[in-house]
């Protein structure tokens, strides 16, 4: 399902994975790229929510001492 999280831009969540997996890793980054944020401000703290939501989502996974693959955590 769709939702949209800056009204005034009409930025969806959507966009926001999209901008995600393109390398956008703060609502700063959010702002340039799609203008989320910029006019009266009340998307912010969504817009951070689903920032954090995607960027745990498509982190890489890390490496320890031991050599296995475990998740990135949040």
């Amino acid at each position: 399902m769709l939702m949209i999280v800056c009204v005034c831009k009409a930025v969806s969540d959507r966009a926001i994975r999209h901008a995600v997996k393109q390398g956008a890793t703060s609502v700063r980054d959010l702002a340039r790229e799609l203008g989320l944020g910029s006019c009266c401000g009340k998307c912010v703290p969504e817009a951070k929510i689903a920032l954090s939501a995607c960027r745990a989502t498509f982190a890489p996974a890390s490496v320890p001492a031991s050599g296995m693959m475990v998740p990135a955590l949040g």
